[in-house]
């Protein structure tokens, strides 16, 4: 039995930068960018042999198959084609946190987990970048999901990141960990909030429109990815509260990407934390719904919880420094 642990994340700045449409575009000189950070709420993945040549698998449905192509899951399918895993399999999906429309990224760290765990099962195993390139592959080019690639670098990775896409080239991606004195890490994250609004949304609806709007907003995106490279900055200068401010001069562009990526409901809530003293803060991944993240100072938080709390429940977190990973393994030696 294999169970690998795959972390979900949060985009600080430059999503929709990571659009291969926009990064490798033969009209942009410098690429996209996005700053983001790993988070311990994970998706598990657990890939089990079974004695016969059946599929069994378990998620928020259940399914029984013969054969890789009766295969509903989509994510499920196509890794298990990847990966040659045929039959005499069962695997077991879990999430920390509604998987759904959250906007942590979580489809991106199932493939990605999913990959891991059934390399392991075949007995091979592959590099964080190595994976998430296959994890793209997989949501992009075979599935054509309307998305960017960020997702599956973080979960692959972990860690605070910051992430350089392209220019030109479709498949250039590099990668820096923002490797930062423990206590930064901590002061940053102590003023960071999550919220859970309640209603997930589909995001391939909003990711549509972004990508329809791809040449129609190329100056707002070059400004996102500026700031990405800005709050890279001022992250490794521990500068926190700008941070925090940047992020909210972010989210002011980034509803301007596509429609519905942000509502009255959504704009009220936010300005309730905004005049209770948080800096910052985003509706985390495509908009809509999902989890709003904020920037608050310390001192600010109770009064943000007030105002906010009511209506929304709260989400402890810390960052997650580990990509993902195989937490165990237990595999029948095929020679003995």
């Amino acid at each position: 039995m294999i169970i690998s642990q795959t972390p979900l994340r949060l985009s600080f700045l430059g999503g929709g930068t990571d659009f291969p449409g926009y990064y490798a575009s033969p009209g942009n000189p410098h690429g996209g960018a996005v700053t983001g950070v790993a988070i311990d709420k994970y998706i598990y993945v657990i890939v089990k042999a079974r004695f016969d040549e059946r599929i069994y698998l378990n998620y928020s449905r259940k399914e029984i198959v013969d054969h890789v192509d009766e295969i509903q899951h989509d994510l499920v399918r196509e890794a298990m084609r990847l990966t040659g895993v045929a039959g005499g399999v069962e695997i077991t999906t879990l999430a920390d946190v509604p998987s759904e429309g959250s906007g942590l990224g979580s489809s991106s760290a199932v493939t990605v987990g999913l990959l891991k765990a059934l390399w392991a099962h075949q007995g091979e195993t592959f590099t964080a970048g190595e994976l998430a390139a296959q994890a793209n592959r997989i949501e992009l080019d075979v599935l054509h999901r309307p998305m960017g690639v960020q997702d599956a670098y973080l979960a692959a990775l972990g860690g605070i990141r910051h992430i350089v896409f392209g220019p030109r080239d479709a498949g250039k991606v590099q990668w820096e960990r923002l490797d930062l004195p423990l206590d930064a890490v901590s002061r940053l994250c102590a003023n960071l909030m999550l919220f859970y609004t309640n209603r997930t949304r589909n995001s391939s609806t909003i990711l549509t429109r972004q990508v329809a709007n791809i040449s129609d907003r190329t100056n707002v995106l070059d400004a996102l990815r500026d700031m990405a490279i800005g709050a890279a900055s001022l992250l490794r200068a521990e500068r926190f509260d700008a941070f925090g401010e940047l992020l909210h001069e972010g989210w002011m562009l980034k509803t301007q990407l596509a429609d519905g990526i942000t509502d009255s409901d959504v704009d009220d809530l936010y300005a309730r934390a905004r005049g209770a003293g948080a800096k910052g803060g985003k509706i985390a991944g495509a908009g809509g719904g999902g989890f709003l993240l904020l920037y608050v100072p310390l001192g600010s938080q109770d009064a943000v919880r007030r105002v906010v709390g009511a209506d929304l429940r709260e989400l402890p977190f810390r960052f997650e420094r580990d990509g993902t990973k195989t937490i165990f393994n237990v595999r029948r030696d095929p020679h003995f």
